[in-house]
């Protein structure tokens, strides 16, 4: 009985995830027995709670969510060594189960690390700054601008990550609707739902998508059948906020921005990374992380040929901005112009966002020292086997609405529930969408809280909850009625 009720508070509370079969499913560690009512199992709860709060909280502390969560895992994992160190054989499973949770960290870290390495090289070849220009300039109305930047957000945010597509669709929005606050807030909302739902047909949309293709789960197209429930969920909520948009006409904005040089091969040197990586995956069987180093190689090739074009350029300019200063300047100054750095591809990978990548790992360790207690093990007992898959799938996006999506998606993979095709794209639909019920169930919609503070708030958003919801339960429907033949193919996951 004790065991029923705490794994309810852990699944309802913690949102560790869900499955119906032990650890050792997936990456061959047992669990420890009887860990889930000792003092380490309790302590280790109370702690990863506490650093989730703190994550959660980070809005008003200023507190980066990824420090709590590496602290908690590192006091975690101290308590299981303790607790295993008078026994040798405990101890080399316990070494055994964090080296394992670290090498998933260290494959998914450097995969997302070369996306952030790209889009911060097309951040700074001015890539996203001329298409926000280019919006700008057209004087659409409001709602035409609505729509725009909604679809814009679900086609982008598919290739890059759905904070960059949101912060971008979010410039334009304010750019242009500062004299309509209800605008900006109404906008906010369905690019917070596009991009939300753009990332859930494509494994490079979310990290939970990732993370599932990266486990060898469902193959690279595989995905690409939620495109229609993940357009349902977008457009629904979307028809419905369409006729609260004011039917007004802002000023056009005269702003020409025009990309550096290299913007567009840049951007198919990505196109090609990603086609490398899904290769290796795909024809090589070696995981795709491999393909994207590989990809980041393209980059770096090619940040070389830039840097030196742009430095023989600048030495070109460098007489003519000396001639042209003859007469003004004394002559025993040797100032000379400042020069720039140009394009310097490790200064784009110190841009990735960090705070997100060390989140990522103290998220991993935690969960993943939780799993070696036995949680996951006793939640899945709960709620696979209870309620069954479907009902449990359908959950995981309510509960990924209150807590990040990534620690729930990385419990179900960690214990890997016997679950049918349909069933694990469910789950990774359900992970994907369902944080766009409240404005702090994903990335995006906190990112857009601080840049349209004000306008864009916590209240005004869970004022369309009931409409975000509606379009959820829609993109259920559909995939269900739409891929109804996934629910009878086993998944055979790759060694």
């Amino acid at each position: 009985m004790l065991k029923t009720v705490l794994s309810r508070f852990l699944c309802g509370l913690v949102g560790l995830g869900w499955s119906s079969v032990g650890l050792a499913s997936s990456s061959g560690i047992q669990p420890l027995e009887g860990m889930t009512i000792s003092f380490v199992g309790f302590f280790s709860i109370a702690v990863f709670i506490l650093a989730y709060a703190l994550v959660m909280a980070e809005e008003k502390t200023h507190l980066r969510k990824s420090k709590p969560v590496i602290f908690a895992a590192g006091i975690i994992w101290a308590a299981i060594a303790l607790y295993c160190s008078d026994d040798p054989v405990l101890a080399q499973r316990a070494h055994d189960a964090i080296n394992h949770n670290f090498l998933e960290y260290a494959q998914l870290m450097m995969f997302l690390l070369v996306a952030m390495t790209y889009i911060s090289a097309m951040e700074e070849r001015l890539v996203f700054d001329a298409l926000r220009s280019w919006l700008i300039r057209k004087g659409f109305g409001f709602r035409a601008l609505f729509w725009m930047t909604g679809i814009l957000a679900f086609f982008i945010s598919p290739i890059a990550d759905n904070l960059t597509t949101a912060l971008l669709m979010c410039a334009v929005v304010l750019a242009v609707g500062s004299s309509s606050p209800k605008f900006i807030g109404l906008a906010c909302i369905n690019i917070v739902v596009a991009a939300n739902a753009g990332g859930a047909f494509s494994p490079f949309g979310d990290i939970t998508t990732l993370m599932v293709w990266n486990k060898g789960i469902l193959g690279f197209t595989n995905f690409f059948v939620l495109f229609l429930p993940a357009a349902v969920n977008f457009l629904l909520p979307a028809a419905i906020m369409h006729f609260w948009v004011p039917n007004e006409h802002p000023e056009a904005v005269d702003e020409d921005v025009d990309m550096k040089h290299g913007a567009k091969r840049i951007i198919v040197l990505f196109l090609c990374t990603i086609a490398t990586a899904v290769s290796f995956h795909q024809f090589l069987h070696l995981p795709p992380v491999y393909g994207m180093m590989t990809g980041l190689a393209y980059l770096q090739l090619f940040g070389y040929y830039l840097k030196r074009v742009e430095s023989i350029a600048q030495h070109k300019e460098m007489p003519e901005a000396l001639s042209s200063k003859v007469g003004d300047v004394p002559a025993h100054n040797n100032s000379t112009p400042p020069q720039s750095q140009g394009f310097d591809v490790f200064q784009r990978v110190a841009s990735a966002e960090w705070d997100t990548l060390f989140f990522f790992y103290g998220v991993i360790l935690c969960v993943g020292g939780l799993g070696f207690l036995g949680y996951l093990e006793l939640a899945s007992e709960s709620m696979y086997t209870d309620l069954g898959a479907t009902s449990a799938n359908i959950l995981v996006g309510f509960l990924s609405a209150i807590v990040d999506n990534i620690p729930v998606m990385f419990a179900v993979l960690t214990m890997h529930p016997s679950m049918d095709e349909g069933q694990w794209l469910l789950v990774t639909l359900t992970a994907g969408v369902g944080g766009s019920m409240l404005s702090i169930g994903s990335a995006a919609g906190v990112a857009l809280m601080g840049a349209a503070r004000g306008k864009y708030t916590f209240s005004a958003h869970i004022k369309w909850t009931p409409v975000i919801m509606l379009g959820y339960v829609a993109s259920i429907l559909t995939h269900q009625w739409l891929n109804a033949a996934a629910f009878d193919k086993v998944v055979i996951p790759l060694p």
